[in-house]
């Protein structure tokens, strides 16, 4: 199929305790995934913006971690989900042009990237920043 950050179709991602959501936007992140699932902009991104920590591997369907990302619509339709995205279609189409651009909702997204995937950043002697993995699990 293709790479998970150039597909344009809307993707939803099942967790292993059996959680799904859609992702509306995405951007590999360390080890793992960023994503804004629907409505975001309704709880802020600070509430809405989600890690899923592993290895990024396929080409549809993804793994990331212990989580299975797909097409939405494909591999045995998910109404629930489907109706979900038919609901932020309508919401986008109300919000016209107040919905972000795409590369400042990513600004977004890496600005608050650290704190989402539990990354600490003390500084070093010569003051420069360190990334520095502190706990990790699933998704938040």
């Amino acid at each position: 199929m293709a790479d998970l950050f150039t597909v344009t179709a809307a993707l939803a991602i099942r967790f292993a305790s059996g959680e799904k959501q859609i992702m509306i936007e995405r951007l590999a992140y360390q080890d793992g995934l960023l994503f804004l699932p629907t409505f975001w902009t309704e709880s802020g991104i600070d509430k809405a913006l989600r890690f899923v920590a592993g290895p990024i591997k396929g080409d549809g369907p993804w793994k990331v971690g212990d989580a299975v990302v797909t097409v939405l619509g494909c591999h045995g339709t998910d109404a629930e989900l489907a109706n979900e995205f038919a609901y932020w279609q309508t919401h986008l189409t109300q919000m016209g042009e107040a919905y972000p651009a795409g590369d400042k909702i990513k600004k977004m997204m890496k600005t608050r990237a650290a704190t989402v995937a539990n990354i600490a950043c003390p500084p070093d002697p010569s003051g420069k920043l360190i990334l520095m993995q502190t706990k990790r699990q699933g998704h938040k």
